[in-house]
């Protein structure tokens, strides 16, 4: 499947933003759909945004209107772009690419921390 490396985590105030990317080794087009996760400490890994190979995105609730998926299939990427984040938003971000028939692949994570 190849590797996926997230980058753009930081530490930043309630109502910032930050973007971040997970580069593939390979075309991020010939995956079935990528998608980001978070995992906050002490709590399960929750789904936040998908985005399927022809663009199509769904996002879950708790990030949807401040949160945006793309990618770039040129550059193998996919971006989270996170707007007015909250501290509830502070988590380790990973990306995850999926093809049928194949396990999924997973990144190291990023960490985002929102505080004050």
């Amino acid at each position: 499947q190849g590797q996926l490396v997230e980058s753009g985590g930081g530490l930043v105030n309630p109502g910032e933003s930050l973007t971040l990317s997970c580069v593939a080794s390979r075309s991020t087009f010939i995956f079935d759909d990528m998608a980001w996760y978070r995992q906050a400490l002490g709590s399960q890994r929750e789904f936040i945004a998908r985005i399927r190979r022809y663009g199509v995105t769904n996002y879950s609730d708790s990030v949807k209107g401040r949160f945006t998926i793309s990618r770039d299939n040129n550059e193998n990427t996919v971006y989270l772009q996170m707007n007015n984040l909250k501290p509830e938003d502070t988590a380790v971000y990973y990306c995850k690419a999926a093809l049928t028939g194949w396990p999924d692949s997973w990144g190291q994570g990023t960490q985002v921390t929102v505080s004050s």
